[in-house]
C-alpha cells in the first residue's frame, strides 16, 4: 500500500469513508435522515477539509466546531456517534493506506473527535468550561 500523496488520494479517502458513514447503523441515520446532507455539496469540502488536514494545502476555510454545535441542537450526540465515526475514519485509512501521512489522518481524526467531544459533551455539563 501507499501512502496518502495527493489530492487524488484524498478523495478516494474521503469518499470511501462516507460511503462507510452513509451505510453504518449508528451514525448513517444522522446524515441521511436527520440533516439530510446534499452530498455534492459536502464532499467537496470534506476534500479540502482533509486536503488541509493532512496535506496542509490551505484549502479549506470553515468552522466545523459550529456546525457541530448546531448539529447537536437538533440530534442529540454522545460519545457512541464520535468513536464509530473514528472507527470508521480509521478502518478506511488502513485499508487504503500506510505510512507518515496516513498515520497523520488517523492522528487528526482522534484529535478532531476528542476536540469535539470536549466542545460539545462536556460544554452541556458545564456550560462554563467552553
Amino acid at each position: 500500500m501507499k501512502d496518502i500523496e495527493n489530492s487524488n488520494d484524498i478523495e478516494l479517502l474521503v469518499n470511501e469513508f462516507y460511503r462507510k458513514v452513509r451505510e453504518d447503523k449508528v451514525v448513517g441515520y444522522i446524515f441521511n435522515d436527520v440533516v439530510k446532507i446534499n452530498w455534492n455539496k459536502h464532499l467537496p469540502l470534506m476534500y479540502d477539509f482533509w486536503d488541509n488536514a493532512i496535506l496542509f494545502s490551505g484549502k479549506y476555510e470553515g468552522n466545523p466546531m459550529n456546525l457541530h454545535k448546531h448539529l447537536h441542537h437538533i440530534k442529540y450526540l454522545d460519545s457512541t456517534h464520535f468513536s464509530r465515526w473514528v472507527q470508521l475514519f480509521l478502518a478506511t485509512v488502513d485499508e487504503l493506506f500506510e505510512g507518515p501521512k496516513a498515520a497523520l489522518a488517523k492522528k487528526r481524526a482522534n484529535n478532531i473527535s476528542v476536540i469535539m467531544q470536549e466542545k460539545i459533551l462536556l460544554h452541556q455539563i458545564n456550560p462554563g468550561i467552553c
